[in-house]
């Protein structure tokens, strides 16, 4: 797990490494469009869910923002969260227990969150406890950017690494070897953030959903 809200620096760390694979580009039209406010709007709060990439510390800072570092799918499924089975042998969570460790903003307040495809991997009991959270630490006019996985004929896909540029596209990495939980379709996305007022889905290519949720 890494926590830690970045602000620019000189120094800012470029060396943090994972066990990821080669990256490759794929146009985003949701980065696209939030990549427009990041520009024009300095001083904005952003947590960047997944692991560390030095690339997007290094591009959000020099944009004068600040970044806070979260990897809500490893915490997810290596920690020790499973506390027991109920009567019909499923599975029961510690859920605030994981809130408190891997969503620990120590009050504050957020106005970008890059999500990426964190929902597709978490446990089932995490996934709307944990979009009640964000709802709570979003600002007004905050912006939530949320990958997900189609239907595919692959049963289950692997976790990736989003990286951002200085462009209209996003770089993926294959990172921990985790596979998809579940397959979100537009209504169920829609219905899971109906508390949030702005929806906006872009259409990809590639098997994935992109909409940029506004608080």
């Amino acid at each position: 797990m890494i926590k830690r809200l970045f602000e620019k620096k000189p120094d800012t760390p470029a060396n943090i490494t994972g066990p990821f694979g080669p990256k490759y580009r794929r146009y985003s039209g949701a980065w696209a469009t939030l990549r427009k406010r990041l520009q024009a709007d300095p001083g904005l709060r952003v947590v960047d869910a997944g692991a560390t990439s030095p690339h997007n510390i290094n591009y959000l800072t020099n944009l004068g923002q600040s970044i806070f570092l979260c990897d809500p799918v490893t915490d997810a499924l290596t920690g020790d969260w499973q506390i027991g089975k109920d009567e019909d042998d499923n599975p029961i969570w510690n859920v605030e227990g994981y809130l408190d460790h891997s969503w620990q903003f120590s009050g504050r307040m957020f106005d970008v969150v890059l999500l990426w495809t964190t929902l597709d991997y978490l446990p089932e009991a995490f996934v709307v406890p944990v979009v009640e959270h964000l709802h709570r630490a979003t600002n007004l006019g905050g912006q939530v950017l949320a990958f997900f996985h189609a239907k595919s004929k692959e049963e289950q896909l692997p976790y990736c690494r989003f990286h951002v540029t200085d462009t209209d596209d996003v770089e993926m990495q294959q990172a921990q070897p985790f596979q998809t939980q579940r397959t979100f379709t537009n209504r169920s996305i829609q219905t899971l953030f109906s508390k949030w007022p702005g929806f906006r889905q872009f259409l990809a290519k590639d098997g994935l959903y992109e909409v940029l949720i506004t608080r």
